[in-house]
Formats: C-alpha cells, sequence, structure tokens
C-alpha cells in the first residue's frame, strides 16, 4: 500500500486517543500470546540485569524460532506478573517497547500487522475503530 498524506498522523491521533481511554495493566495480551522477537542487545540487557551471562539467559528462556531467530522458549512471557507488570520492563525488548507500532512513521506499510495486533490488542482495535469512524 503506498503512504496516504497523513495517514500517521491520523493512526497517531487515533493510538493517543485510545492510549487514554485503556490501560494495558488491565489486559495483558500482548505478554500472553505474542512472543516477542530478541536481538543481541536485548538479551545482553536483561541479562545483565538479571546478573546473569547472556549464554546461562537464552539457555534458561529462549529458543531459535524457524527464522533463526531467539524468541521466548514459552508464553506467557516469563516476566509477566499476575498483575501484569513486567518484572524486566525497565530493560524490556525493543519489541515490547514498540509493540502496538502504531504511534511509528509509515502506517500504511504495516497495516496488516495492525490489522492482526488488533485481534489481541483493545488498544488497536480501538485505533482502528477510531480511524474507522472519520
Amino acid at each position: 500500500m503506498k503512504s496516504i498524506k497523513g495517514f500517521d498522523q491520523i493512526i497517531y491521533d487515533a493510538h493517543t486517543e485510545a492510549f487514554d481511554e485503556i490501560n494495558c495493566l488491565e489486559c495483558g495480551n500482548c505478554c500472553r500470546t505474542t512472543g516477542p522477537l530478541l536481538l543481541s542487545n536485548d538479551i545482553a540487557r536483561i541479562s545483565k540485569h538479571l546478573k546473569i551471562s547472556s549464554k546461562e539467559f537464552s539457555k534458561q528462556y529462549l529458543r531459535i524460532d524457524e527464522d533463526g531467530d531467539h524468541v521466548f522458549k514459552s508464553m506467557p512471557c516469563p516476566f509477566l506478573g499476575e498483575d501484569n507488570y513486567c518484572s524486566v520492563y525497565e530493560y524490556r525488548p525493543k519489541a515490547c517497547r514498540t509493540f502496538p507500532h502504531t504511534d511509528q512513521k509509515g502506517q500504511a506499510q504495516i497495516l496488516n500487522l495492525t490489522r492482526k495486533n488488533a485481534k489481541i490488542c483493545p488498544a488497536v482495535s480501538r485505533i482502528l475503530q477510531i480511524v474507522s469512524d472519520l
């Protein structure tokens, strides 16, 4: 899909409105169902915080998926608490930091991902509803 002039701003405004209404801590679906890709920087940062080696972190928590990426061995995320708080929040993977990607540039190019994320994230579902009501 080609970039639509102003589309990023429309999505960003809807993102802001939706996240003013929705508290992620009441949901946690992303942390229960969507395993993030962990980059080497993520692994180093979290393992340092946990005071274990990157190798031990990888052995204990990660597996290599079919695309050759590091992902958690199982879901929900091993760092998700019963209260939906993340025990490594300040050190969380980049994929977690940027989810659900609705406040980034290039929204027209990731619209299919946004639609997919709407199935698990009430905020993304709300964003799409706001946009469709315009």
